[in-house]
């Protein structure tokens, strides 16, 4: 295993990219179009994604060889796997509600369950809402823990600095000292 700071900060990033295209397939909140048994796939692809920031700890907590870097890398996949398993708790729940939906089709013109089955909707709508904020969280924690790592190239920053939509730099400009704490005995000279 590479353990620089440029391959971790590239395995976060490929994670967090990871989490950002698992949220992207979710179903969108009041999108009832989705069945299912999409939203049931998307919990088993979610955990294969929860495994693999397992793997990523592992990997690295096993390793003989560990950089200086490697206790933050290690605390970042770590602590991605919270809200992860609260996105997946949230789609497990979504799923069960919808399940429950299915099953009380028939009943839908009933009053009684008709509230039932408006109430059990709200709650799987926010129960899709607090999957993707949790995949956000994800995704933004591990791009957060990759630019600590490994700060984007100077490249990168120029980019961000020429673009008008672009987040600003994640890195503090050199600190400089000011013209009143120069040392007295230094001349300034003009020419």
């Amino acid at each position: 295993m590479n353990n620089t700071p440029v391959a971790d900060a590239r395995a976060l990033r490929a994670t967090a990219s990871a989490f950002d295209a698992q949220r992207n397939k979710l179903p969108a909140p009041g999108d009832r179009s989705s069945d299912t048994v999409a939203v049931a796939r998307q919990i088993s692809q979610l955990g294969a994604l929860i495994t693999t920031l397992g793997d990523q700890v592992l990997f690295r907590a096993n390793s003989e060889n560990k950089a200086p870097h490697s206790a933050s890398v290690i605390t970042s996949f770590a602590a991605a796997v919270a809200p992860a398993g609260e996105a997946a708790s949230a789609l497990g729940a979504a799923v069960h509600l919808r399940s429950f939906l299915d099953q009380t089709e028939h009943l839908r013109d009933q009053p009684d369950a008709r509230d039932a089955r408006e109430g059990a909707t709200r709650v799987a709508e926010g129960a899709l809402r607090k999957a993707h904020t949790a995949l956000r969280e994800v995704a933004d924690s591990l791009h957060a823990a990759s630019a600590t790592v490994s700060p984007p190239s100077a490249r990168l920053q120029a980019a961000r600095s020429r673009s008008t939509t672009a987040a600003p730099a994640l890195t503090a400009p050199p600190a400089t000292t000011p013209a009143s704490a120069a040392p007295a005995d230094r001349v300034t000279r003009g020419r």
